[in-house]
């Protein structure tokens, strides 16, 4: 055993807590007590070895008061005294922080046994809920019944879904390998103005009449609804049911078995009523979400997404490909939006290394790759792909369009075509890898893309101090190309990812964005607002 254990084991000793060996994972268990205000307590404590672990806490014997549960008690007797992710163990020092997690879960023994922790039951909730689970991808959740249909298991199990369009629900569930039968149930969304706190009385419930009290303890109003969607519920169908709860900042339901009920085949055949309805089982669910809204917001809560927007992105290429997916996670193409990509050159062997596409799209037309590759990651992505040179392409109404196809010649067309008409973003490489640039050009006074080009003709706006420098590779006319790694095209359309989410969220200013990604080189000109050209031949009409 070695020196740090020993070292721990002794300090132990000193706390009241006897070594009795390795546990099954080979954790060194002890076992002592809990000494609080209320009295000392029995428990067991095991420890990591190689202390990069946070020591589990366990109540040999849970007291009265914690029945049948409490805040930070597991029902095994389990002491949560400290959120894993929250803090940074020191395994340089195990006898310090073993000691600091021993001393914090007898602090937070005391003040459960004190009730001083109550209000933390309802951010344990799903700790407490002891939940199955329920997909939900509900895009537009509106009150009352919704489309629910359960996944038949080959061994009877059923697997609930709740879903406001079945055929892109179908669509996910087939990507994710979900190959089993389906049957529709009927199911309800109701909603309740009150956080769900689990009851210190009598739970988890196990039956309707237990979750309907337990709702009356909550929101009357909303146990009444539950009780009446449950009735309709019975009066459709012999076997089951799915209610969803909407409450302020969490979803959660139960799954009601309408062929299972706690009272005795006699009885239940002369039950009628509240009797019958109340006497089925249920299974708590935990609502595991797969609408767009949630994908695209959980990440950005402070930010508006893109969904419900009209964006075009030209290029399909080594930018835009990774723009694209990013602009997809933010919501683009969702919330009756629309993504519309614009690519007519095909994926060769010479873009695998630092395109988003790979060998499996190998010859075929990059917008239309794109296309498959979002909506294999997310079936709810609206995309329209154009296998046209970007001076044909029909783009109709967009609210956005972005140009990532780095092109000089053709970003001064598009500025002229576009940027007095519909917001545009250019985002493209500068030099070969040296830095990313992103400009934001407004239908008004501000600068387009070639407005910013004539600034840099007359010597202002450089993007690094010092002669950029010009580098190619490949041989032959039709083989030169510009090298930089896949990771500089990641950071340009990180960039332009970020200018998209500020623009949408009214902080385009500055228009014109800059990240060195070679640090060799120092950044000129800091972050600013691109001022319209003189006669600019693109937006000066």
């Amino acid at each position: 055993m070695g020196s740090q254990n020993e070292a721990v084991i002794e300090a132990l000793e000193t706390r009241g807590f006897r070594y009795v060996g390795r546990d099954a994972q080979r954790w060194l268990s002890f076992l002592g007590y809990l000494n609080t205000s209320e009295g000392e307590h029995d428990c067991e404590l095991v420890v990591d070895p190689e202390f990069y672990e946070l020591p589990r806490v366990r109540l040999l014997s849970v007291p009265d008061a914690l029945l049948p549960i409490a805040p930070h008690i597991g029902g095994n007797g389990s002491i949560c005294y400290l959120t894993k992710n929250t803090v940074v163990l020191d395994f340089f020092d195990p006898v310090g922080q073993t000691l600091r997690c021993v001393d914090e879960a007898q602090s937070v023994l005391g003040k459960v046994l004190r009730k001083e922790m109550v209000e933390d039951l309802t951010e344990e909730f799903f700790v407490h809920w002891y939940a199955g689970q329920c997909i939900f991808d509900v895009q537009k959740p509106i009150l009352g019944e919704v489309p629910g249909f359960c996944l038949l298991g080959r061994t009877g199990e059923r697997f609930p879904v709740i879903s406001d369009d079945l055929r892109a629900t179908s669509l996910k569930l087939d990507v994710m390998g979900f190959e089993a039968k389906r049957e529709r149930i009927p199911a309800y969304i109701v909603k309740t103005q009150v956080e769900p706190r689990p009851s210190q009385k009598d739970w988890p419930p196990k039956t309707v009449a237990d979750f309907l009290e337990w709702q009356r303890q909550l929101d009357g109003r909303c146990a009444k609804k539950v009780e009446q969607r449950l009735g309709e519920a019975s009066r459709l169908t012999k076997r089951d049911a799915l209610i969803i709860i909407k409450s302020p900042n969490m979803r959660y339901g139960i799954h009601v078995h309408f062929d299972q009920s706690v009272l005795p085949d006699e009885k239940l055949a002369l039950a009628r009523g509240t009797q019958r309805l109340y006497s089925y089982k249920i299974s708590r669910l935990h609502v595991l979400r797969l609408d767009s809204e949630y994908i695209a917001q959980r990440n950005i809560p402070a930010l508006q997404t893109l969904a419900g927007k009209s964006i075009a992105v030209v290029g399909c290429g080594t930018i835009g490909g990774y723009l694209i997916d990013a602009l997809a996670k933010a919501g683009a193409g969702t919330g009756g939006g629309e993504l519309t990509i614009v690519d007519n050159e095909v994926l060769g062997p010479q873009n695998l290394g630092r395109h988003r596409l790979g060998m499996g799209h190998l010859f075929l037309n990059k917008a239309f790759g794109m296309r498959l590759t979002l909506q294999f990651d997310n079936p709810s992505v609206a995309v329209r792909a154009l296998d046209v040179d970007a001076r044909r392409a029909h783009l109709g109404a967009v609210d956005l369009l972005i140009d990532a196809t780095g092109d000089e010649s053709l970003g001064h067309w598009l500025a002229a075509r576009y940027a007095n008409q519909v917001p545009m973003l250019s985002i493209w490489i500068e030099g070969p890898g040296v830095a990313v640039r992103g400009l934001m050009k407004q239908p008004g006074p501000s600068g387009c893309y070639r407005c910013l080009c004539n600034h840099q003709r007359a010597g202002g706006l450089p993007t690094v101090k010092g002669l950029m420098p010009a580098l190619r590779a490949g041989h032959g006319c039709e083989g030169l190309y510009v090298p930089f790694p896949a990771t500089v095209s990641l950071q340009a359309a990180a960039l332009g990812a970020e200018m998209a989410l500020a623009w949408v969220n009214k902080r385009e200013s500055p228009s014109l964005r800059t990240k060195i990604t070679d640090s060799g080189y120092e950044l000129d000109t800091p972050d600013c607002d691109v001022l319209k050209a003189e006669r600019c031949p693109a937006c000066c009409k």
